[in-house]
């Protein structure tokens, strides 16, 4: 592990942008960062970005496993930065040293999925629960039971995620199981609940969830915070549910996988996109909360006019299970889609 001073450190800073000079490659949620902001890093620095899009951080840690992914960058949520770390598929960049480091709020710096501070720099972070399309659907939104347990307006007309990793875990909220759970007896009662409910789901997609939930082909989906904001703001009637049993909380981070071919470019665009300036332009864009500074003034979401992003029950993070527990949640979604 590597100390510098911080005279070093403003060095770096200065040589960010003939550092990133070449091509950087990007794998990241899909439409998760700003074009602008991608434009803005090529005019100053002359290189080239290239963005791939990922819907799950099951497809991100599948790519980063097969090795030789060819990206420099990925946005993993924070148990999975966890996963990757202990298996050892990023690069050490020393994060802590950074100038990126220094725009973090506290509560984020050497969380427990990287505790050395070594890999990750947070990008966003948020939760995930559900929405319902109020065309379709005029009840209360308070509880799970009305995902998992639907109304008759609702039955036929849920639509879920693709992967289990926040479905479970809403589910787990709902009827309180803890996250990780390694009791098989726990997660059969997981499977049932998911089972009973599962002649009134539709479809289990990630792909397309604004077009299905904002015109009204479902009455409910599975779905984030931010995305339902901004699809809110583009005129879809809709409203994000604050279930009394809690949401699924997520923090996506900037890490550099093993062996990435321009790891200087990936940590210039890292400290380019974590200044206050740029970090509220992405805030602004992606429309999830931001884990580093932002220029009050510009910041463009505020409790009144974004409820979404500032839940008022308790956020539960998602956590990295050990074997047993995540063959468990494996187990129960196979058996689930059977």
């Amino acid at each position: 592990m590597k100390h510098i001073t911080s005279g070093a450190i403003l060095a770096l800073v200065l040589a960010g942008p003939a550092a990133a000079q070449g091509t950087l490659n990007i794998y990241a949620w899909a439409d998760s960062i700003a074009p602008e902001l991608i434009a803005k890093f090529e005019a100053e620095t002359g290189s080239k970005v290239n963005v791939d899009a990922f819907n799950s951080n099951e497809d991100a840690l599948t790519k980063l496993q097969a090795g030789n992914s060819g990206y420099d960058i990925v946005t993993p949520s924070q148990h999975f930065v966890k996963i990757m770390v202990d298996e050892g598929l990023l690069e050490d960049i020393d994060a802590h040293d950074m100038a990126a480091f220094a725009q973090v709020d506290e509560k984020w710096r050497k969380p427990w999925w990287d505790e050395s501070g070594d890999y990750s720099i947070p990008l966003a972070f948020g939760t995930a629960g559900f929405t319902v399309n109020r065309d379709v659907y005029q009840g209360p939104v308070d509880s799970w039971a009305v995902l998992f347990e639907p109304p008759a307006e609702l039955r036929g007309k849920i639509a879920m995620l693709s992967y289990p990793d926040e479905v479970v875990g809403g589910a787990e909220l709902f009827i309180g199981v803890p996250f990780c759970s390694d009791d098989k007896g726990e997660m059969k009662k997981v499977l049932d609940l998911l089972r009973a409910q599962k002649p009134s789901v539709v479809a289990y997609t990630s792909d397309n969830i604004e077009n299905r939930i904002g015109s009204g082909e479902v009455g409910a989906h599975f779905w984030w915070d931010g995305n339902t904001l901004r699809t809110r703001l583009a005129g879809a009637n809709i409203e994000y549910a604050m279930p009394k049993e809690g949401l699924v909380g997520w923090l996506d981070s900037f890490v550099v996988p093993k062996g990435a071919a321009n790891v200087a470019g990936a940590k210039a665009f890292i400290d380019f996109m974590s200044t206050e300036e740029n970090a509220t332009i992405q805030y602004n864009y992606y429309a999830h909360s931001s884990p580093v500074k932002l220029d009050p003034v510009k910041a463009r979401f505020t409790p009144e006019n974004a409820p979404e992003l500032f839940p008022t029950v308790p956020v539960v993070f998602s956590q990295a299970c050990g074997p047993e527990a995540q063959d468990l949640v494996t187990k129960v979604w196979t058996d689930l889609l059977q």
